[in-house]
């Protein structure tokens, strides 16, 4: 049986930068700051500093008061979350030839 990781406790540390203290009690120093880069929900996450420091620890993830979270696996695969990776440009369908 695969034990999912989450996360156990948080502390900030500078800035955007948390160390995460996983329920493996893997410790890691993370930066944010891909994590809340883009989306209107983390708006107030990554403007204001305060607010950024209102994390806190529920359901094993990083939650603010708005609602705004981080899923645990994406922290602790260290992978750039799928909501701050663009939208890939469509490929324009090849000209048909005319014979």
């Amino acid at each position: 049986m695969t034990t999912l990781v989450r996360v156990r406790a948080i502390q900030l540390v500078d800035g955007r930068q948390i160390v995460v203290t996983f329920t493996n009690d893997e410790q890691r120093q993370i930066d944010m700051t891909p994590y809340i880069a883009v989306g209107t929900i983390f708006a107030p996450v990554r403007d204001d500093p305060d607010f950024f420091a209102c994390a806190t620890v529920d359901g094993g993830t990083i939650t603010w008061p708005n609602g705004a979270d981080i899923d645990p696996d994406v922290l602790y695969a260290g992978g750039i979350p799928a909501w701050a990776v663009p939208d890939p440009v469509p490929m324009e369908a090849p000209e048909e030839s005319v014979a």
